[in-house]
């Protein structure tokens, strides 16, 4: 009796992968016929031109004392609120556009990760559909669309289950 039930439960995995399969040529035949690509139109921007366009709003400067002070008189604060560490002599600081500075790596690794906001004040420092474009690369798996490699993949593991109940 728990071979028959091994014999179906095989039998019903085969059938899932082999319909599936199936669903994906059909699909793959759609496409070749009305022309339709995968939704590439999508614009997708990499970390190097994201980096380019928060410095481009927000370039970085040397850090000196004097010029802290020549900048905001009233402000007596010379650290970085990401790190907490003083901000040294000659050090890359950023100033944000709603006035608040950082280190430049500091910031930087803020923006990447986060929604390009000002870590204090939540200011927008890019436009979000240009975050929008940075993240969409960031979640983007190693699956490039192509339906022929999903095609072969599920064949794959077809051919694993098919070889278990012989």
């Amino acid at each position: 009796m728990g071979a028959l039930s091994q014999f179906f439960s095989h039998l019903y995995t085969i059938s899932i992968i082999f319909f599936t399969l199936m669903a994906l040529e059909v699909v793959i035949l759609v496409r070749s016929i009305t022309g339709l690509k995968p939704n590439s139109e999508k614009r997708v921007i990499t970390t190097a031109q994201y980096l380019k366009l928060i410095d481009q709003k927000n370039p970085t400067v040397s850090y000196t004392k004097k010029k802290l002070r020549a900048l905001r008189p009233h402000e007596a604060t010379s650290e970085c609120s990401v790190c907490l560490s003083e901000f040294e002599e000659g050090e890359k600081i950023r100033q944000l556009k709603c006035k608040h500075r950082f280190h430049k790596d500091c910031v930087d690794k803020w923006l990447q990760q986060y929604w390009a906001t000002c870590p204090l004040c939540r200011t927008k420092v890019l436009s979000d559909d240009v975050v929008a474009s940075y993240h969409r690369l960031r979640n983007q798996v190693e699956y490039d669309g192509s339906d022929e490699e999903l095609i072969f993949l599920l064949s794959s593991l077809q051919g694993n289950n098919f070889h278990r109940f012989f």
